[in-house]
Order: structure tokens, then C-alpha cells, then sequence
């Protein structure tokens, strides 16, 4: 029996030692897994519950050296505007009077309006990127600098199809940014926004990219392809860095999507990739040149997709062709799917208007099409896009001779009862300016300047600020009343 019980005895001593051991051990092998030494950023600890080595230490984002580094460049822009507003005591026939006439029944009063925004300098030079919608139809720009200098700036470009701008300073070795290759963000990464919202000067807010390749579903700007972002971005920030953890900046801020016009968790941003291809031709020739193929076309939805009997919703639906353009002679009809552009596929119809705006006009385009389910292949002679009719932005402004100027087309001609279709047109006139004085009025169509001849506000633009200040202007006008029609010349001096 003492055998037995002996026996026993040792047989449950040993089970406790096993159980003990079976217990012990994986929670040391736990803590070896959970608590890696970490020596350094590169420093790595294997363990043998896992294959592959564990994460690296990754360290905390310095949100200051970035600012440290894009902040310097980073301006604030403040913007003076003249409004002419007329009020409600409108003579019903002010038109009348302004077509037939030339002489306006009541002169439209004048306010100044101040805007104030964002820019970043791109170059040591003084060159300075911002929003078009910021700087347009401005009178005086006036730039301040983180350093404490204010400066007046000079337009260079405007570019309203993306709401972009250049304009200049004077001086040298000012701080500028660094620009990034925008196709190379992902949804997720962190970005800053620096700007100067409601008027708080270098003010920085921090976010991630929330999407890519947004379109906002609004009239203009004509190109969109938006990086959204969850930094906080409020009036003032317009035309502001979107800057990415290397201090590169991979974006413009531009627009909000708010109830109440402040901050409401999502804002836009122009791709540094658009900036870059835009700015060039704008400190090269003042204005960007664009492909023109001359159709509207509209995005492939679900409703298309089924009607045309289509693989895809990919590509663009050409809804109407404008008659004798480049698409019109290359065959291109109503109803036709656009596949392909110079064997690019095509996207939608955004997509499709990048492409055809970055091909040089008098360039060929092979175009790809699916016409009644089959697919064809034509050629067009890619044309340029023509200006807007509208003076989106006066090309001359009061601070310079006192005028209001716009290209004068067909369309703008037939409003005016003119005859003549090509040149540059008075809108406007300050009623306390030498233009007034001598006798110019809205209406009147400059054809000349210093006796070179002007087709489009544009070129006015150009001509005037190839003038020092108190040189003089000599402009040949025209002013047609009662179908019969004058050539004039008015000579004014450079303020």
C-alpha cells in the first residue's frame, strides 16, 4: 500500500512540474515578442513567433522643420478693387443710350473692395504663384513677406480655366519653395497648408489627402483634377502651399465645400504637375496656349454605357461639334464614344480636356472613336483654343490709363451695334481720368498703340507695360455712331 501511495505521490509532483512548464514558457516567449530592444530608428528584432522582423521605430513627424523650411517663402497678398455698381434708380434705356449714343445716362458708382490671400515664391527672383480668382480685376497688388517687407507687385499671367496666376516682385535671394511631383501622393499622407486665413498672417494647419483627381461639378475653373484634404483651409488661404513631409509643395489651395463659407473639413487643392506646366507658359508668354478640338463632350454614365452598348463607362460622349473646327473637318459626330487620344486611353470627359489642351496646336491627334458600336480611327489638325469673349479680368486697369478694356468679338459687337469685329473695346472709362478728359467713351475701339496694331485686350495689356512711367501713348481709336464711323488719335502719358 506505502508503494503505491509513493508511487503516486511522485507521478502528481511531476505533473505539476509539466504543467508549470507548459505554462511558463509562452508567456516568456510573449514577453519577448512584445518588448523588442530597440537600439536606433534602424535598429530591428526578430522572434521566433514570426518569420519577418518586426516594423521599424519610425520617428515623429517634424511639422517644424517642414515649416522652417516652406514658411520663409510663404507671402500674403492683399488685393484693391474699384466696384462700379449702378444703383436701382437705372434708367430703364441706360442701353439704349450706351449702343446709340455713346453716352451713358448715368455714370455707375465706384467703391473699393479689399481681398486679401495667399502666395508662395517659386524662384529668388521675385516670382510669386497664387490664385487667378485672387488677383483678377485688381487695381494694386500689394505683397508681404514673412520678413516684414511689403512690395507692390506686377501681374505677369492670369489663367482663369485653373484659377491660377503669376505675378512679380522686384529684388533678389528671396526664399522660395521646392515643387513636387504631384502624381507620386497617395490618399492618406500627411500635408500642410500654410496660409493666412482671415487675415492671421503664416498661419499652419495640418491634414491628410483625402482623395485624388477631384472634380467639384462647377462651371469653372474649366480644368479641374483637385487633391482634397482634411487640413484646415478658410478664406484667406487661397493660393497657399500644400506641402507633403518633404517640404515639397504638391499643391495650390483653391476651394472649400462649406455651408457657411468657413471651414467644414474639406478643401481643394490645385496639383503641383498642373502648377508647374501652367507657370511656365505664363512667365513665357503671359497666357497659356491650349489644344482646341472643338466638341463638348460629356462623361459616360451608366444610362450611356447600356444606350451605345459599351464594355466600359471609360471615355467621352460627344454631345455637339462645333461647325467648321478641327473636329468637324476630321469627321468627329454627335453621339460618337472617345476612346483613345495619340493612343491614350481616355478617361472621361476631363480627362479627355487635358489631353486635347496639352497638344500643341498644329499638331495632329489620332483620335479613337466607337460610332454605332464599331470602333474607328481619325485624324485631326489640333487648333487653339480661343480666349474667352468675356473680360474676365480687365487687361487695363484704372491705375493705368483709366480704362476698362475687353477683345472685341462678334458676339460683343453685335451688343454695341459696331460694325468693326476686330481690336480692343472700351468698357469703361474713370470719369476722373485723362482718358475722360480727352474725350474717350465706352464703345470707343483702340487699334492701335504707339502705332502698332492691337487685336485683343491682351495685347493692349502687353504694350502698355513695355512703357516707363510719364512716357507717352498714342492710340488710334474708331467710334462708329449712326453708322457712320471715325478713326481718331488721343494721346495720353504713362502714370
Amino acid at each position: 500500500m506505502r508503494k503505491y501511495a509513493w508511487i503516486g505521490g511522485t507521478g502528481f509532483v511531476l505533473g505539476l512540474l509539466v504543467a508549470g512548464l507548459i505554462l511558463i514558457q509562452p508567456e516568456n516567449q510573449t514577453n519577448q515578442v512584445s518588448q523588442p530592444v530597440v537600439s536606433g530608428y534602424n535598429s530591428v528584432s526578430t522572434s521566433p513567433l514570426y518569420a519577418s522582423p518586426l516594423p521599424e521605430a519610425v520617428p515623429p513627424f517634424d511639422f517644424a522643420r517642414i515649416v522652417e523650411k516652406v514658411g520663409p517663402a510663404v507671402v500674403k497678398i492683399v488685393c484693391e478693387r474699384v466696384e462700379k455698381v449702378r444703383g436701382f434708380e437705372e434708367w430703364p434705356f441706360d442701353e439704349f443710350w450706351d449702343r446709340f449714343f455713346g453716352i451713358p445716362r448715368r455714370q455707375p458708382r465706384q467703391f473699393r473692395s479689399t481681398v486679401q490671400g495667399s502666395g508662395f515664391f517659386i524662384s529668388s527672383d521675385g516670382y510669386i504663384v497664387t490664385n487667378n480668382h485672387l488677383v483678377e480685376n485688381a487695381n494694386k497688388i500689394t505683397v508681404y513677406t514673412s520678413q516684414g517687407d511689403e512690395i507692390v507687385a506686377k501681374p505677369v499671367g492670369f489663367d482663369a480655366k485653373t484659377d491660377l496666376a503669376l505675378i512679380k516682385v522686384e529684388g533678389k535671394n528671396y526664399p522660395y519653395v521646392e515643387m513636387g511631383d504631384s502624381s507620386q501622393i497617395k490618399v492618406g499622407e500627411w500635408v500642410l497648408a500654410i496660409g493666412n486665413p482671415w487675415g492671421l498672417e503664416h498661419t499652419v494647419t495640418a491634414g491628410i489627402i483625402s482623395a485624388k483627381g477631384r472634380q467639384l461639378g462647377v462651371a469653372e475653373p474649366v480644368y479641374q483634377d483637385f487633391i482634397q484634404t482634411d487640413a484646415a483651409i478658410n478664406k484667406g488661404n487661397s493660393g497657399g502651399p500644400l506641402v507633403n513631409l518633404k517640404g515639397e509643395v504638391i499643391g495650390i489651395t483653391s476651394n472649400i465645400f462649406s455651408p457657411t463659407g468657413a471651414y467644414a473639413g474639406i478643401g481643394f487643392a490645385i496639383p503641383s504637375n498642373l502648377v508647374k506646366r501652367v507657370v511656365s507658359q505664363l512667365k513665357e508668354k503671359g497666357r497659356v496656349v491650349r489644344g482646341y478640338l472643338g466638341i463638348v463632350p460629356k462623361a459616360v454614365d451608366e444610362e450611356y454605357r447600356q444606350a451605345f452598348k459599351l464594355k466600359s463607362k471609360e471615355g467621352a460622349v460627344v454631345e455637339s461639334v462645333e461647325p467648321d473646327s478641327p473636329a468637324d473637318k476630321a469627321g468627329l459626330k454627335q453621339y460618337d464614344v472617345i476612346v483613345e487620344v495619340n493612343g491614350q486611353k481616355v478617361k472621361d470627359d476631363m480627362d479627355l480636356r487635358f489631353k486635347i489642351a496639352e497638344i500643341a496646336p498644329g499638331s495632329k491627334a489620332t483620335i479613337k472613336v466607337i460610332r454605332d458600336g464599331e470602333e474607328k480611327t481619325l485624324t485631326a489638325i489640333i487648333g487653339e483654343l480661343p480666349e474667352e469673349e468675356a473680360a474676365r479680368s480687365p487687361e487695363s486697369r484704372p491705375e493705368d490709363l483709366g480704362l476698362t478694356v475687353t477683345t472685341l468679338t462678334p458676339r460683343i459687337a453685335r451688343s454695341y451695334g459696331l460694325r468693326t469685329q476686330e481690336g480692343v473695346v472700351v468698357t469703361e472709362v474713370d470719369p476722373y481720368s485723362e482718358a475722360a478728359k480727352k474725350g474717350i467713351r465706352p464703345g470707343d475701339i483702340i487699334l492701335e498703340v504707339n502705332r502698332n496694331k492691337v487685336t485683343s485686350a491682351r495685347e493692349f495689356q502687353q504694350a502698355l507695360r513695355r512703357l516707363k512711367s510719364g512716357e507717352p501713348v498714342v492710340l488710334l481709336l474708331r467710334r462708329e455712331t449712326e453708322g457712320f464711323s471715325r478713326d481718331f488719335i488721343v494721346t495720353l502719358r504713362m502714370p
